[in-house]
């Protein structure tokens, strides 16, 4: 009798088991049926993806409370979290990288705010390479109470919405939707190098297979490891300050430029805890040696432990000559602060320049008739984050041309300039 009821019991499992597998299948088939006519981009891609091959269907990622047209907005937009759920060492990984800085680091610059939501929460601008990191519940309910419900997730950025590719974010080219442009064109540079022309050789069977052509990935991103970091970040500045005198008072120029030391006290702002929560800076020896280590071994993959140093030491070289020159035009457009040649912006920290405004209002607003940033001023964030970044990052990026022409070249270039506005400005005023 036991054997029996146990029997039956199981038949029945079976039988639950069964109807629930049919009724997944219809649950799937209908959301196939509905999305190959509104959106048959998103389906054709999850058919040929390894979720597909997997049986990893629609309601795993996006939950079962969508059945409807009416009803789409119970569709869940999974975060990075639901990825980790699958994917737990990337995701382990990622939450300890720069990219999950990205959406923290882009809200903690004051130019962020005077920007138009647009570009920011709509994914047009900044926000669509920034939309990295993954939120807190507040900021994912704000941004879907203003309508931006599809910046939930930072994985889909390189492995891209429905295929999920992992071929597909090894592609320098994945890098390439972000790390190009005004202030960060590692792209154009890597591209444009011996590196890059190696990798698009061999794509091109130009090389044999067994040759070395370095991606982004390849230095970046270590055998596929999602903590990335470079030791000296986006900003290029570090501390400790250096041993020489003069390279020490010119980093000290630009922090205060940067907002995160206060010009008249030289003590740190509220912008270095900033700087330090989402690590936009290296601010001790020991973590940005760690990270030229990590590099020092990547490079030493293909080149001599010896010729590897003496070339990230003379990087280190020419940051110091490019602080040089941004230095003295941050001075030089200080002491028309000083003298009151040029008003304070409201939105200034200190009656000093500051870089982290980019070229935007210097207002709460950015459609409001607000002051606007001088001239003179425009030239130097151009000079920071512009010129110099190509500066050094071409340097590093073993690209002659960005390194001379585009960066080294234009800083000077911008220098004259500011030095001359600001002869032109004293002269205009003792009139």
């Amino acid at each position: 009798m036991k054997r029996g009821m146990l029997g039956i019991l199981g038949m029945l499992g079976g039988l639950c088991w069964l109807a629930l597998a049919a009724a997944t299948v219809q649950a799937e088939a209908d959301c196939i049926g509905c999305h190959s006519e509104v959106s048959p981009g998103m389906v054709r891609d999850w058919q040929v993806s390894a979720h597909a091959d997997n049986d990893v269907g629609c309601a795993e990622c996006h939950g079962s409370g969508h059945a409807t047209a009416e009803d789409y907005r119970q569709a869940i937009l999974p975060d990075e979290r639901v990825c980790g759920e699958c994917h737990g060492e990337q995701f382990e990984q990622f939450s300890h990288g720069k990219h999950n800085f990205g959406w923290t680091s882009l809200n903690a610059i004051p130019a962020t705010h005077m920007a138009p939501d647009e570009l920011i929460e709509g994914g047009r601008g900044c926000g669509g390479c920034h939309n990295m990191g993954i939120k807190t519940e507040a900021q994912k309910k704000e941004l879907k109470a203003k309508g931006y419900r599809y910046q939930n997730n930072s994985c889909d950025e390189c492995h891209t919405r429905h295929a999920f590719s992992r071929k597909e974010a090894l592609n320098p080219r994945a890098c390439q939707q972000c790390h190009m442009g005004y202030d960060h064109p590692q792209w154009e540079m890597w591209s444009s190098s011996k590196h890059g022309m190696r990798w698009f050789a061999k794509q091109n069977g130009d090389l044999p297979e067994g040759a070395a052509a370095p991606s982004c990935q390849t230095c970046h991103m270590v055998d596929g490891n999602h903590h990335n970091e470079t030791a000296w970040g986006f900003l290029g500045v570090r501390l400790p300050l250096p041993d020489d005198p003069q390279a020490a008072a010119d980093r000290v120029t630009i922090l205060k430029a940067l907002g995160v030391l206060d010009p008249a006290t030289g003590q740190p702002t509220p912008i270095l805890d900033a700087v330090k929560a989402v690590r936009m800076a290296k601010l001790d020896q020991a973590s940005w040696q760690k990270e030229r280590d990590k590099m020092l071994k990547v490079c030493g993959r293909c080149h001599s432990a010896s010729y590897a140093k003496e070339q990230l030491d003379m990087g280190d070289a020419i940051m110091s000559k490019a602080d040089r020159l941004m230095a003295e035009a941050i001075e030089t457009v200080a002491g028309l602060y000083k003298d009151g040649l040029i008003k304070k912006p409201a939105a200034y920290p200190a009656n000093y320049p500051f870089l982290l405004t980019f070229m935007h209002t210097n207002g709460a607003a950015w459609d409001k008739d607000l002051d606007k940033l001088s001239y003179i001023d425009q030239v130097l964030v151009q000079m920071y984050m512009k010129h110099r970044m190509r500066a050094y990052q071409g340097f590093f990026h073993v690209n002659p041309d960005y390194a001379y022409w585009y960066g080294w070249n234009e800083m000077t270039k911008d220098l004259g300039e500011i030095k001359e506005l600001a002869r032109t400005m004293r002269a205009q005023h003792s009139e």
